[in-house]
């Protein structure tokens, strides 16, 4: 990541820690100059190079429906994306058992009509369940058809040294360029030691990360979940053990509704549901005070070139531009395809080049972590705005204490601290 100023006081600073004895993997691939993002003469670049992954975009589809097999991957390409990262293998499908429905969504309008927009999505939805080598072949296929493409392979599976190392030498076989490391699906799979069962427990975590990266030849992103007190214990556990990337935010463990008229949750199987993956707009301010908060921990403590891919309710150019400018590498979309189609690619890369326009930033390095240095804490704004105040002397913005505030100008009062 490139250097940025952060605040921070001596007595909390970290060292920059740096692997001894372990080259990074680096991949190999070259992006393809006519896919979306390269950009004519004079329009901002948006191709990046990740872990030597060369993109023609920072726009990956995130592991899930939207690359479930050989056509929606296929279809991906096609419309330009980035990269892709295939939807979660293990070695044994068979015990992948699905139900439908697994999805529910809420609308913006307070009485859910359908032409509210959906700000919020749930899935109960599992890993792949499709044969193991049937995904192979199709990764093989999809490198042979597009072989300056990034494809990566998301990986997950049991409590077992030994199950590890086989899928991670199957899946490289099949000739993916990095692989993904599922430690935060919420739901179903942590019942068999599986998916945020291992991201939720640091111990677990530092011991299977182990097993993988004395294994794995290519390079290896670990994704977080967001069901945990402070995600920068197990990113750093991740990293310290040599994945050379984390991807967050995974989905939030949620309850969609309750249906009124039925008095059963949402998404309602056989009259019965569980908790699932919470996603869309809703969840993008919480990823992004999470990807801010491992971009800072990347930034203080490691200095080896890891990566940040950022996932949550991306939708637009200018969501994207904000992961960015917090620090991420790429950024992820897997919902935002399932409500949009594969062509949203297109607006995300002419909005994110309009951002960069306006700014006059020609590549994604120009504006990479930009506005990671503006975050501190509450007592240091406390601080800056006493200083603030003394400098500004009778300049008054907003109110300076409680006791200022009247009954009947309370709206106007609160509107004048707002900062957007």
């Amino acid at each position: 990541m490139e250097s940025l100023t952060l605040r921070a006081s001596p007595s909390t600073a970290t060292p920059l820690l740096r692997l001894p004895g372990r080259s990074r993997r680096v991949a190999c691939v070259r992006a393809n100059a006519s896919s979306n993002g390269s950009g004519g003469a004079g329009e901002p670049d948006l191709s990046v190079t990740v872990n030597g992954l060369k993109m023609p975009n920072p726009f990956v589809i995130g592991s899930g429906p939207p690359g479930t097999n050989y056509t929606v991957m296929k279809r991906a390409f096609d419309e330009g994306w980035g990269g892709v990262i295939a939807k979660t293998v293990s070695l044994d499908a068979g015990k992948v058992i699905n139900v439908t429905p697994r999805y529910a969504r809420l609308r913006a309008d307070p009485n859910g009509a359908a032409k509210s927009p959906i700000i919020g999505w749930q899935n109960i939805e599992l890993i792949s369940d499709r044969p193991l080598e049937t995904m192979l072949n199709e990764f093989k296929q999809l490198k042979k058809e597009y072989p300056d493409r990034i494809l990566i392979g998301s990986i997950m599976e049991e409590y077992n040294k030994a199950a590890w190392h086989e899928l991670i030498e199957r899946v490289e076989e099949s000739g993916v360029d990095a692989l993904e490391i599922n430690f935060s699906c919420p739901h179903g799979m942590p019942e068999r030691k599986m998916g945020a069962a291992v991201g939720q427990d640091c111990g677990l975590l530092e011991e299977v990360s182990g097993w993988i990266n004395e294994k794995a030849t290519v390079p290896v992103w670990a994704k977080m979940t967001p069901n945990i007190t402070d995600i920068t214990e197990p990113s750093r556990i991740a990293l310290k053990s040599g994945c050379e990337g984390v991807s967050a935010i995974n989905t939030i463990m949620s309850v969609m509704g309750i249906d009124l008229k039925t008095l059963r949750p949402e998404p309602c199987v056989e009259g019965y549901s569980t908790p699932g993956g919470y996603s869309a707009r809703a969840v993008h301010p919480i990823a992004l005070a999470k990807v801010m908060q491992i971009a800072r921990l990347i930034k203080e403590e490691f200095a080896d070139g890891q990566s940040l891919s950022a996932i949550g309710g991306v939708e637009t150019g200018n969501d994207a531009a904000e992961f960015i400018l917090l620090g991420a590498d790429t950024v992820q979309v897997c919902t935002g395809v399932m409500m949009h189609g594969y062509p949203l690619v297109k607006k995300l890369c002419a909005e994110l080049q309009d951002f960069m326009r306006a700014h006059n930033f020609t590549s994604i390095d120009d504006f990479r972590g930009a506005s990671l240095p503006y975050f501190t804490t509450h007592t240091d704004l406390v601080q800056r705005q006493q200083e603030a105040i003394k400098q500004r002397k009778a300049i008054r913005l907003g109110l300076q204490s409680d006791k200022d505030w009247t009954g009947d100008g309370f709206v106007k009062e609160t509107e004048s601290m707002v900062s957007n």
